[in-house]
């Protein structure tokens, strides 16, 4: 059975235990779990407004999905400030939650995983405005989930295959 929590923190032995395997194995941008953690997953968690959500089956983690509060002076809403157009920037930037990664194991990609990690990420946040960046085409799965969930595209995203997504609080799922 799935289970999904949502956490503020996350202890050394989750993260380098669990959370950095699966994150390896679905997105394997990083070699190394010091560069990530240093890189990435330090800053991040560390953030206001951080939040993890971990999806469990049978006691393993099979799906993860984090966030926090977006702010101006951070590298990606700076960056995104320059490529969304200025009033589309002034309207979504700063005080926006950022949903920086969602990630399912591949055995349980298209059950439905996903769709409970954002529920469960974003469900009872403050944040008016939310946003995040995926993959400029429409066919791709995330894309197509965010788009399920009541995200619409913003603008362009950092990267020519990229776009902005976001979604204005409260909306209907």
């Amino acid at each position: 059975m799935l289970e999904v929590s949502v956490m503020h923190t996350a202890d050394d032995p989750l993260v380098d235990d669990e959370l950095w395997p699966l994150y390896r194995r679905v997105f394997d941008d990083f070699d190394d779990i010091d560069r990530w953690r240093d890189q990435v997953w330090e800053r991040h968690a560390t953030r206001e407004g951080f939040r993890l959500a971990l999806a469990r089956t049978d006691g393993l983690i099979v799906g993860f999905a984090y966030g926090y509060t977006g702010e101006h002076g951070q590298w990606w809403t700076d960056h995104a400030g320059k490529v969304l157009h200025p009033a589309v920037a002034d309207d979504w930037l700063g005080g926006h939650f950022e949903l920086v990664s969602i990630g399912v194991d591949e055995p349980a990609r298209g059950s439905g995983v996903g769709r409970r990690l954002m529920a469960a990420l974003t469900d009872g946040l403050d944040q008016p405005r939310w946003l995040l960046m995926t993959s400029a085409d429409p066919a791709d799965p995330a894309r197509r989930l965010y788009r399920s969930t009541g995200w619409a595209v913003v603008g362009p995203g950092l990267g020519v295959d990229q776009v902005i997504m976001g979604r204005a609080w409260p909306a209907s799922t």
